[in-house]
């Protein structure tokens, strides 16, 4: 973990237990915490990508989500640096 940044592997999870997931990440979050880093994959589908646009675009504590360039994961931020 770099230092304000979780990275969780969501890799073989279906929509249901990486929503709980990230639900409980976001619950647990620190004030210290600037970053969730989701990684999902992209070549087994975009399932878990859709989810966590749909339902974590407009969360009220995620400011804004970064795709990565590969589109294998995705970053919640919850405050800038």
């Amino acid at each position: 973990m770099v230092s304000g940044v979780i990275t969780v592997d969501l890799h073989g999870k279906n929509s249901y237990q990486a929503k709980v997931t990230v639900d409980a990440l976001l619950r647990r979050a620190s004030p210290g915490t600037y970053r969730l880093r989701l990684i999902h994959g992209c070549h087994g589908g975009t399932a878990l990508r859709e989810l966590l646009r749909t339902e974590y675009a407009h969360h009220p504590q995620v400011k804004r989500m970064i795709l990565s360039s590969d589109g294998g994961a995705t970053e919640l931020v919850l405050r800038e640096y």
